[in-house]
């Protein structure tokens, strides 16, 4: 028990609903990006900024993952029109 109380508040690890609730906050469209662009930088707690960094580069991985399948989709599509 003393030991919880010697971690210095910017060490303090997150509760597993604490995750859950960030997860959450991160995905609402316009307000969760604004949260985790701030939350990433933000120094007041390491856990907290890790995770918003972490949700940050899986957020970017999607978006080019997106559009590299929607350029070649999009690419096979107009070959597949031209020789009918």
């Amino acid at each position: 028990m003393d030991q919880e109380k010697q971690i210095p508040s910017q060490y303090k690890p997150i509760s597993a609903w604490g995750y859950f609730g960030y997860n959450i906050l991160f995905s609402i469209p316009l307000v969760g990006f604004i949260l985790l662009i701030v939350f990433s930088f933000d120094s007041s707690n390491i856990n907290r900024r890790n995770y918003a960094r972490s949700f940050f580069i899986l957020t970017f991985l999607i978006i080019i993952i997106t559009i590299i399948i929607l350029l070649t989709s999009g690419i096979g599509l107009a070959f597949s029109t031209i020789n009918t």
